[in-house]
């Protein structure tokens, strides 16, 4: 009788051929691991016996040199550590930055240099963020808003016996929308009267529209009454200007009456006049100084002066009007 009359001896051979199968299969399976364990070996052995090993990296660093109202300056300092006895080159840079999950952009940098045998170099990583760039992409993020961020670097270096390898690095932080201050001219004090020189301060109003506070350290501007410049000041002392508030600030100012024409006797007739003003406040911020712009244009200005020194200002301006 033959054997495929007799099903128990077909399904006998089938296992056996089977089992045959399984074993090879096994004794390749543990051939291929002998094989990796032994190119790991290798590769252990090579690395202690020449001294390659594998670089790494760490972002030590990242500064916000520039900010202003267009753009931000980002650098990001990494520091690649080379245990080999040779430079490894630095093939690409690729870096990404986003905001909640929100790319807000991105770039490469090639060829990005060279680290040096057994040492340690810190790689500058230089970054532009244009805020209208973001603004024009993302409507809910508003000037004088402050967003996260978070920057993914991937350094590509090439070296020996481990070939090309990819360093991932990450970091997050805040950086701010910037929004200029609204500044008014409250009012002008006189201190001191005198045909050729006069010295007055001027009560500003300063709103910081900001979701930061702002620490004023000087102040750059020219005033100008009924379109006529009146000179700049100085600030005299720094001072605080709160996150969302308004802060009166005053500022001494030195001018010539004569030289203001009607602008003055507008204002004692109680008519007002118009001024306007324009430069530069200088502050410090939790993301490091900044230059922002301030301008009003159009404002009326004031003048209320009692008594004596109401009597003194008409009298200068009418004795200037005569000699003029």
């Amino acid at each position: 009788m033959a054997s495929y009359d007799n099903p128990e001896v077909v399904e006998r051979e089938v296992k056996d051929r089977e089992d045959k199968e399984d074993k090879k299969d096994e004794e390749k399976s543990g051939f291929i691991d002998k094989v990796k364990d032994f190119i790991h070996d290798i590769g252990e052995k090579i690395e202690e016996t020449i001294g390659f090993g594998k670089p790494t990296a760490d972002v030590t660093a990242i500064h916000l040199p520039h900010i202003n109202l267009e753009k931000v300056d980002i650098v990001v300092d990494v520091l690649v550590k080379n245990p080999n006895p040779i430079p490894i080159p630095l093939i690409d840079i690729n870096y990404l930055i986003e905001s909640e999950g929100r790319k807000l952009f991105s770039g490469l940098i090639p060829d990005a240099g060279t680290i040096h045998a057994h040492g340690s170099e810190t790689v500058k990583i230089p970054l532009c963020l244009v805020y209208d760039d973001i603004k024009n992409t993302y409507d809910d993020i508003k000037p004088g808003s402050i967003i996260p961020y978070r920057i993914k670097v991937d350094l590509i270096v090439d070296v020996p016996v481990f070939g090309r390898l990819t360093l991932p690095l990450e970091k997050t932080g805040e950086i701010p929308i910037p929004y200029k201050p609204d500044i008014d001219l409250e009012k002008i004090h006189f201190e001191k009267f005198s045909f050729e020189e006069t010295i007055a301060t001027l009560h500003l109003k300063l709103e910081n529209k900001n979701d930061f506070d702002l620490g004023l350290n000087d102040i750059d501007y020219e005033v100008w009454l009924s379109g006529v410049s009146i000179g700049c000041a100085d600030l005299e002392k720094s001072a605080k200007l709160e996150k969302n508030g308004i802060t009166y600030i005053d500022i001494p100012i030195t001018f010539r009456p004569k030289d203001c024409g009607s602008a003055l006797w507008d204002m004692i007739r109680g008519r007002g006049t118009g001024y306007s003003m324009k430069g530069n406040i200088h502050v410090d911020t939790p993301f490091g100084a900044m230059k922002l712009p301030i301008s009003k244009e159009g404002g009326l200005l004031r003048l209320v002066l009692l008594g004596l020194g109401a009597v003194r200002l008409s009298t200068m301006l009418l004795f200037s009007s005569f000699s003029s």
